[in-house]
């Protein structure tokens, strides 16, 4: 703006041949009003801040910002008319005439600046900059509403992560003494009539036990691992049953590596041998099966008991079978189905399907999230 207003006096011609100044002057005083203005932009930004508009009594804040545009306006003016009367170098008023006499610059009062147009583009530049300020002010506070909203989300999210841990946490703690209890029955039962397989049982016992509190904090392991928990429990099993309990596990190379819910397949083994296996004279068979399907894991566990016709509702079947259902809703929402139904050779399936993921898969969408960041 000081650039323009330099080059309109330099430009002007209509009084060229009066002027005795260098255009030094004229450019001079341009700069020297722009950055007076850049001096007061400080204070109408704070002016636009205090006063806001969208807040309550607008009309008295409109007119308490006129009044002091009027009066900045004003003095800036009286400044500029003092600088311009100081620099002035224009011939005697007697070669003027008398027109000019009583309109140039040297005319007597202090109130002469108010004939000319510079208050009004004074009053013009002050409500320019006045809007800048506003703008400025809004922007201001969108971005703090914005940082005020994002932190409400990541809190919210944090809360709602935490959430679901103490949700699993308290899941897993349900769980743990529910499977104790029915071990311990199991072990229970053998106490008179094999005491050396009692033994086994309680060294087998131990060794859960330990499992389950080292990998406590664990929501998910790989299959691999649930496998071989679930081995330590069937052997129980078979002491339990005395050689009349057989297991069959078929896990798929490309399966073993995939996460599943801690202690997800135990609730299952057990119900197959309290519902199945422990209702029929013969020898029970339990098969274990999981495999890859796509970007899924389907796991299977099947009896060969009485069916599931013996079974009213899939949450009446114990603690155990509710447990996994409310687990995997917590873990994958309506990613993962548990269904109960008969068997194809008679006895019952329970299958669980759930998204196929490693902990190396995890690990690289973990890093690949934070890069993107």
């Amino acid at each position: 703006m000081a650039v323009l207003t330099a080059a309109n006096r330099i430009a002007d011609q209509r009084e060229a041949v009066f002027s005795a100044v260098p255009h030094a002057v004229p450019i001079g005083l341009a700069f020297q009003q722009m950055y007076l203005w850049a001096a007061l932009t400080p204070l109408v930004f704070w002016l636009a801040g205090r006063f806001s508009i969208e807040q309550s009594s607008t009309w008295i804040k409109v007119m308490l910002l006129i009044a002091i545009g009027v009066a900045i306006a004003f003095s800036v003016d009286l400044i500029n008319s003092t600088l311009v009367k100081t620099f002035d170098a224009r011939p005697p008023a007697s070669i003027l005439g008398p027109a000019r006499r009583m309109s140039g610059p040297n005319s007597p009062g202090v109130f002469s600046v108010l004939r000319g147009p510079m208050i009004l583009n004074h009053f013009i530049l002050y409500w320019g900059v006045l809007a800048g300020g506003f703008a400025r002010d809004y922007f201001l506070r969108f971005r703090a509403r914005e940082r005020e909203t994002a932190q409400l989300q990541a809190e919210t999210a944090q809360l709602q992560t935490q959430l679901a841990e103490a949700r699993l946490m308290a899941l897993n703690a349900q769980l743990n003494p529910h499977f104790l209890f029915n071990t311990l029955n199991a072990v229970s039962s053998l106490v008179e009539r094999d005491p050396r397989g009692v033994r086994r049982m309680i060294a087998r016992l131990s060794e859960l036990l330990r499992y389950t509190l080292e990998g406590g904090t664990e929501h998910e392991v790989a299959l691999t691992q649930e496998i071989s928990f679930l081995e330590r429990y069937l052997e129980i099993m078979q002491i339990r049953f005395e050689g009349k309990l057989e297991v069959e596990l078929q896990i798929a190379d490309d399966a073993r590596d995939a996460l599943v819910p801690s202690l997800i397949l135990q609730p299952l083994v057990e119900n197959a041998v309290k519902h199945g296996v422990d209702k029929i004279e013969s020898t029970g068979r339990i098969r274990i099966r999981a495999r890859r399907e796509a970007t899924r894991l389907v796991m299977t566990v099947s009896d060969n008991g009485p069916g599931p016709a013996k079974i009213s509702k899939l949450d009446e079947v114990g603690v155990g079978l509710a447990n996994i259902r409310q687990r995997l809703e917590q873990l994958y929402g309506s990613e993962q189905t548990l269904t109960l139904a008969e068997a194809p050779e008679g006895g019952t399936v329970a299958q669980i399907v759930i998204p196929f993921r490693t902990r190396a898969e995890l690990r690289t969408t973990l890093v690949a999230s934070e890069g993107s960041r």
